[in-house]
């Protein structure tokens, strides 16, 4: 048998595989996409016709952009937040983020059960939200506030329409979804947010 050389292969022979080659990384990979963004899967044993499971995953990518933005909002808020009402509010905001980036998870996970692709990176979560870009700079918390409420109230508004059409279409899950996470998620934040913009006495009643 011939000698093998320092990488490995077989002098004067049959070629073998390098040595720790089988380790090596393979990187700058590429490939044509396996599904192509705004399609479903045509076949899904989940009971829901293509056209049904098509037109949620829609409206949850919807919701889904729209959700991330308000949980940027939040972080946003966070960070940014002065004023007297600061270590509630640094809190609150924080607390509220979470609950919404849970949101997005169960939001995506949805649209991959229904056979979708969802929105996942933020040059795209940008061109799609109905949700108003804010300024980079500080603003006051009451602006801040009005400005998460307002967010709220665009989820909220195109929600209750989304799950009204999946039960239409008998789409029982998309509905559950928006209803008792997402709408009820919401509403929630709502209270506690739009409770610190009522003007009334912090020491003295009037």
């Amino acid at each position: 048998m011939g000698q093998k050389s320092k990488n490995g292969n077989q002098k004067g022979g049959k070629e073998v595989v390098k040595s720790g080659s089988r380790a090596e990384l393979l990187l700058h990979q590429k490939a044509r996409a396996i599904q192509v963004f705004g399609t479903v899967r045509a076949q899904l044993p989940i009971a829901l016709e293509q056209s049904v499971r098509k037109s949620a995953v829609d409206d949850l990518n919807q919701v889904l952009v729209d959700t991330m933005s308000l949980r940027d909002l939040y972080k946003k808020h966070h960070w940014q937040l002065t004023g007297p009402t600061f270590y509630q509010l640094h809190l609150l905001f924080d607390k509220h983020f979470g609950e919404q980036a849970d949101l997005v998870d169960e939001i995506a996970e949805r649209i991959q059960m229904l056979g979708g692709i969802t929105y996942a990176m933020a040059h795209d979560v940008a061109e799609n939200t109905r949700i108003p870009r804010p300024p980079k700079d500080r603003e006051e918390a009451p602006v801040q506030i009005s400005r998460l409420l307002e967010a709220h109230e665009i989820i909220l508004r195109e929600s209750r329409e989304f799950a009204k059409a999946a039960a239409k279409a008998g789409d029982d899950g998309t509905n559950d979804l928006l209803v008792s996470n997402v709408i009820r998620t919401n509403e929630a934040q709502v209270w506690f947010i739009s409770e610190h913009v009522v003007d009334v006495p912090l020491a003295k009643a009037d």
